[in-house]
């Protein structure tokens, strides 16, 4: 694990209305809420977390919540535009049949890979994906009343770049990063780090007419890449910065520390540690109860909670 990048940390994308997203994602998804607390540059919007029982690097999905009625994004060239899950094998018919009962916008399954998928869509449009990974993943799922073991997700399997020119990305992936292009399905090619069973996988999609992709409601923010420490993250920064790119300095985000920089097909990517994890400011069994301030903000805690929307 050492000087590596450990696959998916996290994915951050852009959500309508906070209670919505809340309701989806833990009820109908069955994931963890694991935190609710604030975007660190405009405190009146809420940042949402989730992911599995401990919050694990490679399960976590956050979303900043922009409020209801903001202008829709446009998935397109220069961004993430697909989140896939990896869920059991067998369990696609079971979430057809539960997409069906909740409304869920869906296509029918259909493989790629050698691995079966079911894509759907959240209610503000963003794009996801449960795969039946072709590798063993025995990461334990959180379970809810309606989402038991045999459907729940186990976190990440992929995320799914759409650019008009793969080169400079793909280079960030493999000479930067680490990873190894290893299957090719028309114009979608697959990169895989070896550093990690699980949450490994970055898929490019190459477009060359693509129009440019508009970030705000329904699409991705940025993708967080893992790495075991601060040590190796100031690592990985000295070669982002050989490379010949701009790169922020580090930033303390209270669950994990990070680097920031927009690789040369135009995705905002992030480099996040591992620490100090999502127990620093609640017990396990507490995690995402409270609204949890970064502390230059602690001080208007009155005001932001009177601001923003109850959403449970």
């Amino acid at each position: 694990m050492e000087n590596k990048i450990l696959g998916l940390h996290h994915i951050t994308a852009i959500a309508g209305d906070a209670k919505r997203n809340f309701d989806f994602y833990s009820k109908i998804l069955g994931l963890r809420f694991i935190k609710k607390t604030v975007n660190f540059d405009d405190p009146g919007t809420y940042h949402f977390y989730f992911g599995d029982e401990i919050g694990s690097a490679g399960t976590i999905l956050t979303f900043f919540p922009w409020g209801a009625g903001i202008p829709q994004g446009r998935r397109g060239s220069g961004m993430a535009t697909e989140i896939g899950y990896s869920v059991p094998k067998g369990s696609l018919e079971k979430w057809v049949e539960r997409f069906e009962r909740y409304n869920v916008i869906y296509n029918k399954p259909a493989e790629r890979f050698g691995e079966r998928y079911l894509t759907f869509l959240d209610p503000d449009g963003l794009k996801l994906e449960l795969i039946e990974s072709a590798t063993h993943d025995d990461r334990k799922p959180w379970e809810t009343d309606e989402v038991k073991a045999d459907i729940a997700t186990r976190g990440f399997h992929n995320v799914t770049l759409t650019l008009n020119n793969m080169t400079g990305t793909a280079a960030v992936l493999t000479e930067i990063f680490g990873y190894k292009l290893v299957s090719q399905d028309v114009n979608r090619y697959r990169f895989v780090t070896d550093a990690v069973e699980n949450a490994a996988i970055v898929d490019i999609v190459e477009l060359k007419e693509e129009k440019r992709g508009h970030v705000a409601n329904g699409t991705v923010h940025h993708v967080a890449f893992r790495v075991k420490d601060d040590e190796t993250l100031m690592k990985f920064r000295e070669k982002v910065v050989t490379a010949g790119l701009n790169i922020t300095p580090q930033i303390h985000r209270n669950y994990f520390h990070s680097l920031y920089f927009r690789e040369p097909g135009g995705v905002l990517f992030e480099i996040a540690t591992d620490n100090p994890g999502f127990t620093v400011d609640e017990k396990l069994e507490d995690l995402g109860k409270g609204l949890k301030l970064p502390e230059q903000y602690e001080s208007r805690r009155s005001e932001l909670e009177a601001h923003l929307a109850p959403i449970n």
